[in-house]
């Protein structure tokens, strides 16, 4: 398995738990939700925060925009996924949640010369 596409299951990892205490044990979510919103998540923070803003505008940059990125694909997805609730508290603290998980993650990624951009 490439250094990559262990990076990006340890990145599906940490949005799926950050996903799961927010929308499934706060929220009370489905875990087949919460693993949409973790995929889905996983997927925009990859492609737009460190394929793109990683490179070029840094880690704490980067590391905000994962967190808001994550929050705000899980508002869209809950007007398209029925019976997804989440309220404005548990968007924030999965904002919040994600943005310091990525943070160290990127400090990885940043320093490891094997993971392809």
């Amino acid at each position: 398995m490439s250094k990559t596409t262990m990076a990006l299951i340890v990145k599906w990892a940490i949005t799926f738990v950050a996903s799961w205490i927010v929308f499934g044990l706060i929220d009370g979510n489905t875990l087949g939700t919460v693993f949409l919103i973790s995929v889905v998540g996983t997927i925009v923070n990859y492609l737009i925060g460190d394929l793109l803003v990683l490179p070029n505008f840094g880690n704490i940059v980067a590391s905000i925009g994962d967190g808001a990125m994550g929050a705000i694909a899980a508002y869209f997805l809950s007007f398209i996924i029925e019976g997804f609730q989440t309220t404005l508290t548990s968007l924030l603290i999965f904002a919040a949640i994600v943005a310091v998980a990525e943070y160290v993650f990127h400090m990885y990624l940043l320093k490891s010369e094997e993971v392809a951009p």
